[in-house]
């Protein structure tokens, strides 16, 4: 009874963390999807994480993802790693990163930008319905990069950028720099190429820091949105079925996935599991679902380890 005692205590130290919550109007104004999103973590600046801050016994959770973080957002514990130092390709996980850099100069996101020759993928030959000649405001252009992962709208974005996109680029490896994400580099805005590498450990710190963006936190979860392209509504729908699924039980505050050959299926996410707030990293999923079989399997067993236990008499 006594070792269940302090078994009980250690778990009651590790999962104590602080939730604060903040009502931000990203644009001005409250909108309907920004108000189911508008829980916030206070940042914090992390020092040494506790490693394996375990939950409950880790073997019992068997994931397909090659290298995965879950971290206690608000305390920086680690709940779980697996291969959490591997550095690989992060393809558009990168965007977060693009919308970071974007914001940060408080550019008018009301102004018009136009899509290139030179925002044409040549790279993967990826498709996309933002032709040449496409005009949208950089607010759209965000969203679109961050909702539905247009490459397109990612790469207009950082042509338009003071200095063009070379400056853009360099902006991001700064910031990379000043965020102490060792693990990154970046090479375009889209993560198209698989040059754009991190590791599952600097980019739960990435999306602590993206986090803080009330416009990165809505775009990132609105589920669908109709955009008006040369005078035809058209709908986009977010690229992560777990922010699209109205009937889910996920209550996310950011959300971004990617995929390149290189890189495998990946998947980031803020969210909130027992009214805590939970980074999830999974890098180089393979299957076109593993990524979220891998974040359900996550999150029932936090849900699942955080229920108190009975005390043997």
């Amino acid at each position: 009874m006594k070792k269940t005692l302090l078994m009980l205590l250690a778990a009651a130290i590790v999962g104590a963390g602080v939730t604060p919550t903040d009502v931000e109007a990203a644009t001005g104004k409250k909108s309907v999807r920004a108000s189911k999103h508008v829980k916030h973590v206070k940042h914090v600046r992390h020092g040494r994480h506790a490693r394996n801050a375990s939950l409950g016994d880790p073997q019992h959770l068997a994931l397909q993802s090659s290298a995965v973080l879950v971290q206690d957002q608000a305390t920086g514990a680690v709940l779980f790693e697996k291969n959490s130092n591997a550095v690989l390709p992060i393809a558009s996980i990168s965007k977060l990163m693009t919308a970071m850099v974007v914001l940060d100069t408080q550019p008018n996101l009301k102004e018009m930008l136009t899509i290139g020759d030179e925002d044409v993928d040549t790279l993967k030959g990826t498709r996309s319905r933002l032709k040449v000649g496409t005009q949208l405001t950089r607010e759209e252009m965000l969203r679109l990069a961050l909702m539905s992962s247009e490459n397109r709208a990612a790469s207009a974005l950082s042509r338009h950028y003071p200095g063009g996109r070379p400056a853009f680029v360099a902006a991001m490896n700064a910031k990379t720099r000043a965020l102490g994400l060792n693990d990154t580099h970046f090479e375009d805005s889209t993560g198209l190429t698989a040059a754009n590498v991190s590791s599952p450990r600097d980019l739960a710190k990435m999306v602590d820091a993206a986090h803080q963006y009330p416009l990165i936190r809505e775009f990132s979860t609105t589920a669908e949105e109709e955009i008006t392209i040369a005078g035809r509504p058209q709908q986009f729908h977010n690229t992560n079925t777990l922010v699209r699924n109205s009937n889910s039980s996920w209550d996310i505050g950011l959300s971004k996935t990617g995929y390149i050959s290189e890189a495998g299926k990946c998947l980031v996410m803020q969210a909130w599991i027992n009214s805590k707030p939970v980074i999830i990293v999974l890098l180089d999923s393979l299957g076109k679902m593993t990524r979220i079989g891998d974040a359900n399997r996550i999150k029932r067993w936090v849900e699942t380890a955080s229920l108190p236990r009975p005390v043997a008499g």
